[in-house]
Order: C-alpha cells, then sequence, then structure tokens
C-alpha cells in the first residue's frame, strides 16, 4: 500500500490538476514531453515515488521512456494519469499489453494494465508487477 506521504503528493498533484482544468493540463503534458521529460529520466527511476515506464509506441514501434509518479509495492504499481487515460504512453501501454517499469533501481515487468477510474481523485493505471533479471 502507497504510504501516508505517497497519497498526500498524490492528493496535491491531482487537485493542482483539476484546478487547472484539462486544457491547461494538456500544454503542461506537451511542455514536459519535449522539455522537462528528458531531465526526469535521469533521476526518476531512483526516486521513492517515482519510476520509467519503457514502452513501445502504438504505430511507429519505436521504444520510449516516459518518467510517472509512481506507486510501486512487491506485486502491483499505481499510476495517477495527470494528464488523462488518452496520453500517448498509456495508450501505448495498453495496445501492448505490457510494459517495463524501473522503480529505484529495480527493473519489473508490468503486465495486465488496467485503469481504474475514480469518482473523488484521478483515474489510475494499475498493473500487475514481476521482477525482472
Amino acid at each position: 500500500m502507497p504510504s501516508t506521504i505517497a497519497n498526500s503528493i498524490a492528493v496535491v498533484a491531482e487537485r493542482f490538476a483539476s484546478i487547472l482544468g484539462p486544457r491547461a493540463m494538456r500544454m503542461i503534458a506537451q511542455f514536459n514531453k519535449y522539455v522537462t521529460n528528458p531531465l526526469q529520466r535521469l533521476w526518476a527511476p531512483w526516486l521513492p515515488y517515482m519510476a520509467v515506464i519503457e514502452h513501445t509506441g502504438r504505430t511507429s514501434g519505436k521504444p520510449y521512456r516516459t518518467p510517472v509518479m509512481a506507486f510501486v509495492d512487491h506485486k502491483s504499481v499505481r499510476v495517477v494519469l495527470n494528464y488523462g487515460e488518452h496520453s500517448d504512453w498509456v495508450r501505448n501501454v495498453r495496445a501492448a499489453g505490457a510494459a517495463e517499469v524501473v522503480h529505484r533501481g529495480r527493473r519489473y515487468r508490468l503486465s495486465e494494465p488496467r485503469i481504474i477510474p475514480a469518482c473523488d481523485q484521478k483515474a489510475r493505471l494499475v498493473a500487475s508487477l514481476a521482477p525482472r533479471a
């Protein structure tokens, strides 16, 4: 289960996103995709509430590495979808049905991805994890 700190971080991020609205969040997502994500990929695999999702493009077949705020326990990962379930990385993972996750220096195989809608919070991507060698 995610810790109290993790829940607090998620709630703040969710409130921030709801205040800004979907249009502003899409603009921020585009900025992050090209400006902040390249920097975050350097440290996200090592931080407690961050991870890098390694996935393949649905149509291009190109490999991608997307930093996300993630809550990982021994058998699952939960990712708050601040930019919505139509983000490119979410669509890629759902189309493939699997991806790799790097969290705190360990590599996992993500499988059975699904979107869990929430009435009082943002939707979340939830998936099963298995350690990789």
